[in-house]
């Protein structure tokens, strides 16, 4: 980060815009990612990260895209609140977090003539792979993925359950106390006795820790991500089986 702030200081052009991190099936969206990108984009305000899929791109569908943190998250992660009522003061959800850069490719004339050249030469078995009706290991890994995710989040969803009936019997149990609190020094007054020294409630009933809810938000996010993968795979299928019907409803 030094360095590249030295070479924008006197002006060279290092054409530094973030950093990239291949991933598998979309699992990307993780805490690892989200402090190495406010780190980037802390120290340089127009980094971004570069996602790369080999699996999918492999497929024959280039997986590449580019995302970059929103002001809201990025106040978040400067004040490092991720407390339930932080994040709901900020009005942040998992579809806040990241938002995403359009990619345009340009290729040069040499790099458009071979690809020709490569198109001309490919045999035809290759140029029908993509008509194939039959369903690879993608879409099953993906769901296997996405159930794996849905765990998590229902394990987080029981902590933080957890945690609320444990602030909600400690109010009860604060409330009681005041209650018993008043009544005793009532009663004393009555006797023409001094009333109880007050006492200190944050050291008698300390509150219980908050589950951090940042994990959550990218659990959520992941999951998105993963049901995005599925619907365009899912999309793509159907539409090899409509258009195979219509095929053979002409023969």
């Amino acid at each position: 980060m030094e360095m590249m702030r030295s070479l924008r200081h006197v002006n060279i052009d290092h054409l530094h815009v973030g950093w990239y991190q291949s991933t598998y099936y979309g699992s990307f969206v993780s805490r690892a990612l989200l402090d190495s990108q406010f780190s980037y984009q802390h120290a340089i305000e127009e980094s971004v990260v570069l996602i790369y899929d080999p699996i999918k791109t492999a497929q024959g569908s280039l997986s590449l895209k580019a995302y970059r943190l929103t002001p809201k998250l990025m106040e978040i992660c400067k004040e490092k609140d991720f407390t339930p009522e932080a994040l709901k003061k900020a009005n942040i959800g998992f579809e806040h977090m990241f938002e995403e850069v359009p990619i345009i490719i340009k290729n040069s004339h040499l790099i458009n003539v071979l690809m020709w050249d490569l198109e001309d030469k490919s045999t035809v078995a290759d140029k029908h792979e993509l008509l194939n009706l039959s369903s690879s290991n993608h879409l099953e890994k993906s769901l296997q993925l996405l159930m794996d995710r849905v765990d998590d989040m229902s394990q987080d969803i029981v902590k933080y359950n957890t945690y609320s009936r444990n602030v909600s019997k400690q109010q009860q149990q604060k409330h009681q106390y005041v209650q018993r609190r008043t009544q005793e020094n009532t009663q004393r007054q009555s006797r023409g006795e001094p009333a109880l020294p007050e006492e200190d409630m944050s050291k008698m009933f300390k509150p219980p820790q908050a589950p951090p809810r940042m994990d959550t938000l990218l659990i959520a996010g992941q999951i998105n991500n993963y049901c995005q993968n599925v619907k365009e795979f899912t999309s793509q299928n159907l539409g090899k089986l409509f258009m195979a019907e219509a095929l053979q409803g002409h023969n």
